[in-house]
């Protein structure tokens, strides 16, 4: 009898060790390029890290950081990362060039992207039209920071080549800028902008934290920060994606229902950029643009898509597959899953 038993056992494990293996990612090892990781645009990136929600799904992520989006977006085009958690945009934006990437979890539902004068080089400024001619700030250049310029720039009549764009990162290098006056203006995210808003070395004059303002702005959901891959990497990893997106929605769950002390102890102290209560302030600001449960909006890629029309015309005679650039298949799952996060 305990031979049978022994051998039954014996054959049972094998089994499971199967079922284990069928279900586990692909890819265990992975990495995610982001541009700018410190900023609220991508806290559910950081707190999926540092809350080990990765982890959990079987992951070892190493997280890269660039300077600014269009930067991570490189990385995994030239096979240096393998996802990127950067602005949705990109996805219609790289189509266009025969690039197929889908974004497959949603992080922000806003962009969160602000538009703000120097007070100290522009005292007099009125509108739009007083910034042709002068230099903005922006993470990096052709970042979703670069295309907000671009957008509020055509809608006053102006074109991308009427300025002068500069690159000056998401940290303290972007805060020193404006405060010596190097940029006139500034497209960028918090807790930059609180923390320059709050010294007195900034103006705003469109804030996309504020979800109303954002589908004013755009006419429509235009949805933000996102994880998003190759279509390649996505059909053959297809369990590698889910356990990224299943950690990402927990993170977006968790953060919702997160109050600000807690939010600050899940952070690195170097994303405080020396000032815990500008930190607390800018979350608070930027709170209700994060999305609350990953889903992409089925009118976002179209809100997108006219945005990045309006600044760039040779998009014009391309033939889009909106449908291509997003999926909330690996959200529902995850959404199943997870339903409390």
């Amino acid at each position: 009898m305990q031979r049978r038993t022994f051998t039954l056992a014996a054959l049972a494990l094998p089994g499971l060790a199967h079922a284990q293996a069928a279900q586990a990612p692909e890819k265990a090892q992975l990495s995610i390029a982001v541009g700018g990781k410190n900023l609220l645009y991508y806290l559910p990136l950081t707190i999926a890290e540092s809350l080990g929600y990765f982890k959990a799904e079987g992951l070892d992520v190493t997280i890269v950081d660039f300077a600014g989006g269009s930067r991570a977006l490189q990385a995994v085009i030239g096979g240096s990362a393998d996802v990127v958690s950067g602005a949705f945009e990109h996805t219609i934006n790289m189509q266009a060039k025969g690039q197929k990437l889908r974004a497959f979890v949603l992080q922000g539902r806003a962009p969160q992207i602000v538009l703000g004068v120097n007070p100290k080089t522009m005292p007099g400024f009125k509108g739009i039209a007083d910034l042709k001619g002068k230099k903005i700030g922006v993470t990096a250049p052709g970042s979703s920071t670069n295309v907000m310029v671009n957008f509020v720039l055509a809608k006053a009549g102006l074109k991308p080549t009427d300025v002068s764009i500069i690159g000056v990162g998401a940290g303290n290098g972007a805060v020193a800028a404006m405060r010596a006056g190097q940029v006139d203006a500034m497209s960028n995210l918090d807790p930059v902008i609180t923390l320059l808003q709050r010294s007195g070395d900034l103006k705003i004059v469109s804030d996309t934290r504020v979800v109303a303002e954002a589908e004013r702005v755009f006419g429509g959901p235009m949805p933000a920060g996102c994880l998003y891959a190759p279509q390649a990497f996505i059909d053959k990893h297809p369990r590698t994606v889910q356990a990224l997106t299943n950690a990402i929605v927990r993170a977006n769950k968790w953060i919702q229902a997160a109050g600000p002390s807690e939010i600050v102890k899940a952070v690195p102290e170097g994303y405080l950029l020396g000032d815990r209560a500008v930190y607390i302030d800018a979350f608070l600001a930027s709170k209700s643009a994060l999305s609350p449960d990953g889903t992409v909006p089925d009118a976002g890629a179209t809100t997108a898509l006219r945005a990045l029309l309006s600044v760039d015309e040779s998009l014009k005679s391309v033939t889009f597959d909106l449908g291509a650039v997003y999926t909330n298949d690996f959200v529902k799952k995850a959404n199943a899953k997870y339903p409390k996060g």
